[in-house]
């Protein structure tokens, strides 16, 4: 039975069997960042992933889940993607292309399924922290089921951390 509440993205997770713990935390709309919502439930920014969604030149959109503490390298995402160039989708293409707004895209339950990739970091963790598709909401689970859900992979795809 579905419990009141749980967004689309919670409820496709409680479908597919994947074991979910779920968080919520107060989000400010000046500070939508992955780090603020990292500290806000108390977990290691490399633990908290954001969805970030681009295009490629030759092979269209995709989703990328990575630390929100690292930033996105778009050579590793366009390897990734198998593609030459990726840059990513303008917010305000963000609503039409997912159904999600910024601060609370998730990678489960998009309008559309687009290819998903993770940086392999999430590998580390028996479970990541990913929006459940709200502002506020977040849903930890493992990788490796949540990479199973959307279809997705492990990739490096973020920049060389700085010293």
């Amino acid at each position: 039975m579905e419990m009141p509440g749980k967004t689309n993205a919670q409820r496709l997770v409680q479908r597919a069997g994947i074991p979910c713990r779920e968080l919520s935390y107060d989000y400010d709309e000046k500070d939508l960042s992955g780090l603020h919502a990292a500290l806000a439930m108390g977990l290691p920014p490399e633990q908290v992933f954001k969805t970030l969604v681009a295009r490629g030149e030759k092979t269209g959109l995709h989703v990328f889940c990575i630390p929100v503490c690292r930033e996105l390298d778009l050579k590793k995402a366009a390897r990734a993607a198998g593609d030459k160039n990726m840059e990513l989708v303008a917010v305000k293409e963000l609503l039409p292309l997912t159904g999600y707004i910024r601060g609370g895209c998730s990678p489960v339950g998009m309008k559309k399924r687009y290819p998903t990739h993770l940086d392999e970091s999430a590998l580390e963790f028996p479970e990541i922290a990913v929006s459940a598709g709200l502002r506020g909401r977040q849903m930890l689970l493992p990788p490796r089921d949540l990479a199973a859900l959307v279809g997705g992979g492990f990739a490096a795809l973020t920049a060389e951390a700085a010293l």
